[in-house]
């Protein structure tokens, strides 16, 4: 069966969770969370959280549990905390809850970052993956990126990926 196939198979009503790490924003001032809820309610996903925690390896691990234990969310999307800073913790503490990692999302969101921002592309460290049947994505803090890996990739494919992860 062929992509054009399974994105037709796809589960059609998608949950979906925010996760927005920062220890500068509110929930009022988080633009990249705010536009993510927005714009999901209008691709037709529910959305069962959206939470802002501090950049904490432990606070992020405990909301992906607590969202796929509570709301067992299709996907959860986590903006920011994913640069080199050392308070850039979002990749830490994903990556090691991850049973199958999409490994071309990093790069292909580099790519796409890259035709935007040029060589500061290099800076972003986002990953995907699955954790238990939960499609994770940590993409950057900045409303640019959240709108490109959104619109680019993560919206057009996370019914195709989810059914994937379920099945």
């Amino acid at each position: 069966m062929g992509t054009k196939e399974h994105r037709i198979e796809s589960k059609k009503q998608l949950s979906v969770a925010v996760v927005s790490v920062s220890s500068t924003r509110t929930l009022e001032t988080d633009e990249s969370g705010a536009w993510i809820e927005k714009r999901a309610k209008k691709e037709g996903f529910n959305l069962v959280a959206r939470l802002l925690i501090k950049d904490s390896e432990e606070e992020v691990r405990k909301a992906v549990r607590d969202i796929i234990r509570d709301h067992n969310a299709d996907g959860i999307i986590i903006t920011g905390g994913t640069g080199i800073d050392s308070s850039d913790v979002t990749v830490e503490a994903v990556k090691p809850m991850f049973r199958k990692e999409l490994a071309a999302f990093g790069p292909i969101f580099a790519q796409l970052s890259f035709e935007e921002i040029d060589s500061a592309a290099i800076l972003s460290r986002s990953t995907a993956g699955i954790v238990f049947n939960t499609v994770i994505f940590a993409i950057p803090g900045s409303l640019a990126a959240c709108k490109l890996a959104c619109k680019s990739l993560i919206f057009p494919e996370l019914g195709h990926v989810s059914k994937h992860a379920r099945g």
